[in-house]
């Protein structure tokens, strides 16, 4: 399960450079802000720059939209006067697929596993072990036009490669809008 893991992060980050090298007009960028809730009285902020690469996939894959997203994101655990906090940043490959319409607007499936770093591996009570983290996310997303309100799941463990691996799990609400 981890040398998958890897090897489809591995290709899907090997896809970048290449579609930058073909790349005959401007790509589309976006930001997201998420507002990112926690077991217990974690609370965060998520915000990340997205890279979209859909217009590079071959012809089958249309349906599909595809970008890279880099975030940072603050959490805090605990009360106002004694509390934890965590700073991470991530990079992330996310694939969404069209599932449905609502009122002429998709409604969008999206997945992806990711990298992250963060700056503490005692968090919320957790050692988590390792500084290295991987990110996987699922979650739904409404577009209107270039505009995305989204609902995901989202975890970081570090994918059992060293103990304790108790894992961080995070609900998201998102806004996004790309360029």
């Amino acid at each position: 399960m981890k040398s998958i893991m890897l090897a489809t992060l591995v290709g899907a980050l090997s896809l970048a450079p290449l579609a930058a090298s073909q790349a005959q007009e401007t790509p589309r960028h976006g930001y997201t802000l998420q507002y990112i809730q926690g077991e217990g009285d974690v609370q965060g902020i998520k915000l990340g720059y997205q890279y979209y690469l859909s217009e590079y996939l071959p012809e089958r894959f249309n349906n599909f939209e595809v970008f890279f997203e880099s975030s940072v994101n603050f959490w805090r655990y605990g009360d106002n006067n004694d509390y934890d906090r965590n700073f991470v940043v991530a990079l992330t490959p996310v694939f969404q697929y069209p599932i449905t319409q609502y009122r002429g607007h998709p409604l969008m499936f999206e997945f992806g596993i990711g990298l992250s770093l963060l700056d503490d591996t005692e968090f919320a009570g957790k050692d988590v072990s390792t500084h290295y983290q991987f990110e996987d996310r699922i979650g739904l997303v409404y577009k209107v036009d270039n505009t995305e309100f989204g609902l995901r799941y989202l975890h970081y463990s570090n994918a059992g490669f060293e103990s304790p691996n108790p894992g961080l799990d995070f609900i998201s609400l998102s806004y996004s809008r790309s360029f």
